[in-house]
């Protein structure tokens, strides 16, 4: 079962960025993509990377950011 931690600052963010753990994100109470890994990040947008050619960037005010780490 995973664990989940909500990302709020940008010291998650970046923690989160080095270890390249697994984020999912929520918009409108609905999983919008989950299994990628942030790629950049600055105050405004969030850049998730799933695969090789799949990158999408995400408003950072609109959605809400977890980590998802294996017990």
């Amino acid at each position: 079962m995973a664990q989940h931690r909500r990302l709020l600052t940008d010291q998650d963010f970046s923690e989160a960025q080095e270890r390249q753990f697994r984020i999912r994100v929520f918009k409108d109470d609905h999983i919008v993509d989950t299994g990628g890994v942030i790629v950049r990040f600055d105050e405004q947008t969030i850049v998730i990377q799933s695969s090789v050619s799949d990158v999408a960037y995400y408003a950072r005010k609109d959605c809400e950011f977890f980590e998802l780490r294996k017990r």
